[in-house]
């Protein structure tokens, strides 16, 4: 059956090249790489991302709430047509993540969130996921905001599969052609160089870990993906407005 079910903690930390390289290289001694990057340097991940027509959703997560929520389609590379995908409802309360997700085609999960009603079930469903989504949906109108893309290298703990740690570069969006099925082109959200580390943990980091990050000081950073693209956007409109203002 087609869901994947994550309840853990996510710590975020913003890296330049050359503490990605120390980080990495020192990580692989107790870690080792996902399958994937096994034999690609990368993988790439796309979404999309739904929220109400007055971005209601993103508002609130960014006012730091002890519980948000939201909901986004994902792919693996860019996706054809008719393809599966994965709509994911992602919940955080008191610092826990709860995703939940079903695979869906993409004309399944676009029609979901723009009627509100559940596909036809198949093989490759989870209802009880699919019933959480359709409650989500009726409590908001949803409609595609922004597409958001990355390259990914991630690696498990070798002794436990519970610590996850992905390394996300190249993180682009854009807010038109918002189908996953368009490519994964979009505006560049980092700095050249930048890299966006997550260590994702259902219980505690091991005490290697915490050692490594406070030997090089890596610090605990609030990065939301999203959110970060909502605040880029409202700034630039901001700005539009100002030289419209003073033309």
């Amino acid at each position: 059956m087609a869901i994947e079910v994550f309840n853990r903690y996510e710590n975020k930390y913003l890296l330049d090249d050359a503490a990605f390289r120390t980080i990495h290289d020192k990580l692989l001694e107790h870690m080792e790489l996902d399958e994937y990057n096994r034999k690609h340097t990368f993988y790439s991940i796309t979404n999309i991302y739904f929220d109400t027509q007055d971005h209601a959703l993103i508002r609130k997560s960014l006012s730091k709430p002890k519980y948000k929520e939201k909901l986004r389609l994902r792919a693996y590379g860019v996706p054809a047509p008719g393809s599966k995908v994965y709509l994911e409802l992602k919940k955080k309360v008191h610092g826990l993540v709860n995703k939940r997700r079903s695979a869906l085609k993409t004309n399944e999960a676009y029609e979901f969130v723009r009627t509100g009603i559940k596909p036809e079930l198949e093989s490759y469903m989870n209802n009880q996921v699919l019933n959480e989504i359709e409650y989500f949906l009726q409590r908001y109108t949803l409609e595609p905001k922004v597409y958001l893309a990355y390259d990914r290298i991630a690696m498990f703990c070798k002794e436990s599969r519970d610590l996850r740690i992905t390394f996300d570069r190249n993180i682009r969006s854009r807010r038109h052609d918002l189908l996953l099925e368009s490519g994964d082109h979009g505006e560049p959200l980092l700095e050249e160089g930048q890299w966006l580390m997550e260590v994702k943990a259902e219980k505690t980091i091991p005490v290697w870990l915490a050692r490594l990050l406070s030997e090089h000081s890596m610090f605990r950073t609030s990065f939301s993906k999203y959110g970060n693209e909502y605040m880029k956007m409202r700034k630039q409109q901001q700005q539009t407005k100002g030289e419209l203002a003073y033309a």
